[in-house]
């Protein structure tokens, strides 16, 4: 399942690559992306553990920078 979500808050790009990062390694994840232009998530991750996966995304992106926020 391949999903995109909106970014609020997200202010530097260097933490965006990083939430990335972070983000690839998660368990279950096929392939995230970042864009810090136009302020999207996209997760390309196993249909039966998404919702998981997303709270575990969530956490990775408060960890990095706390305003951030993936509208849902």
């Amino acid at each position: 399942m391949k999903k995109t979500f909106k970014l609020i808050d997200l202010d530097c790009a260097n933490c965006a690559a990083k939430m990335e990062n972070g983000i690839k390694k998660l368990d279950g994840v096929i392939d995230a992306k970042i864009s810090f232009m136009t302020q999207k998530l996209t997760i390309e991750a196993e249909d039966e553990s998404f919702d998981k996966i997303m709270k575990q995304a969530q956490k990775v992106c408060k960890k990095i920078e706390p305003d951030c926020v993936i509208d849902m």
